[in-house]
């Protein structure tokens, strides 16, 4: 048998022998077998050394034929065995999608952010707008423009995290309202704010206090704003938050931003005002603070106090959800523990 004979013979049967394997291993035998340095077509190479010159290219040219279709059909059929591998895999591991799947517990808003998110509602439906502003502050917004000067006794109630003398952790959103009132254009219509966020005081952590809570301040500025807007807008508050049945009585304060100014009560939610251990047998709640905007307060941000006034308040929804909840210490709503914090739904 001729060289070139013998090269189509080693074809046939090494096209044969790569149909007919059954796994990789066995591909990989046969790749050695035939195109292995000791295989049969590299003898057949070796023998041509004895053929005519002119015989030498058409037995090399026919080898490498041969050996380029063996490369080619083991390439295939290693391809074929991979995706008949994976279709395998893909038929053993399938899953059945019309099963239903595993229920994944939904998350609910934190208990403040509840609270807060409820007073957000109220106002946008006054027609107020939400505003929020840096939290560190400069003393000039913080207090200056809140009609609390350097020597102010009144700073002492409100020693806070300073960063200069002149940039400090902010320890209420009233400087919110004293930058918007700055800026507003009443010629464009009144001003109607709400301003919620973090504040930070220096204080000693306990039941009832925190170097960290947070505050919705409101602020509306206007002609003819009396103090019968404020009172209607704080009893709308009350009885959204702790029920329709609730009243509210406003009692003489003092803040260095508004005059008059006054504590604002509201009827206890606990016993329906016939006194009781929550309300210490007064039938009254203290639930927040507010007032008419002192003229100075209008002056240094640019406002006329004999054509426009105004109405402000503070409220804490740590506070508000403490009173609400019964909660008796303000540290369980930053302490994350999952059983304290499940008890508040979200509603709706």
């Amino acid at each position: 048998m001729n060289l070139q004979d013998r090269l189509e013979e080693l074809q046939t049967e090494g096209l044969a022998a790569i149909k007919a394997a059954n796994d990789t291993k066995a591909v990989n035998d046969i790749r050695v077998k035939y195109l292995g340095k000791k295989g049969p077509i590299t003898e057949v190479l070796r023998g041509m050394r004895d053929l005519d010159k002119e015989e030498r290219p058409k037995v090399g040219a026919l080898a490498n034929k041969v050996r380029d279709a063996l490369a080619n059909a083991i390439a295939a059929r290693l391809n074929e065995l991979e995706i008949e591998k994976i279709a395998k895999k893909l038929e053993a591991e399938k899953i059945d999608v019309t099963l239903p799947g595993v229920p994944v517990k939904a998350g609910q808003p934190h208990v403040l952010a509840q609270i807060i998110d409820e007073i957000e509602k109220l106002f946008l439906g006054l027609g107020f707008q939400i505003i929020e502003g840096p939290e560190v502050e400069e003393d000039h917004y913080n207090f200056e423009m809140l009609n609390l000067p350097p020597d102010h006794p009144a700073r002492d109630m409100q020693d806070t995290f300073y960063i200069t003398k002149k940039t400090l952790m902010r320890t209420q959103t009233s400087p919110v309202q004293a930058r918007t009132l700055e800026k507003h254009d009443f010629s464009k219509g009144p001003l109607k704010m709400i301003s919620p966020g973090k504040v930070y005081r220096r204080d000693t952590d306990d039941a009832t206090h925190s170097h960290q809570f947070h505050q919705v301040e409101g602020l509306v500025v206007d002609k003819n704003i009396t103090m019968a807007d404020l009172k209607g807008t704080l009893e709308l508050v009350a009885k959204t938050i702790f029920g329709e049945d609730r009243e509210i009585r406003l009692r003489p304060s003092y803040f260095p931003f508004t005059e008059p100014s006054a504590e604002v009560d509201v009827s206890c939610f606990k016993c329906g005002g016939k006194g009781c251990a929550v309300c210490k047998n007064s039938g009254w709640i203290e639930v927040l603070g507010a007032g008419m905007v002192h003229p100075n307060v209008l002056k240094m941000a640019g406002v006329d106090p004999e054509v426009y006034g105004g109405f402000a308040f503070g409220l804490g929804p740590d506070r508000f959800a403490m009173l609400k909840y019964g909660v008796d210490d303000i540290r369980e709503f930053y302490l994350n523990d999952m059983r304290f914090l499940n008890q508040f739904s979200q509603k709706g």
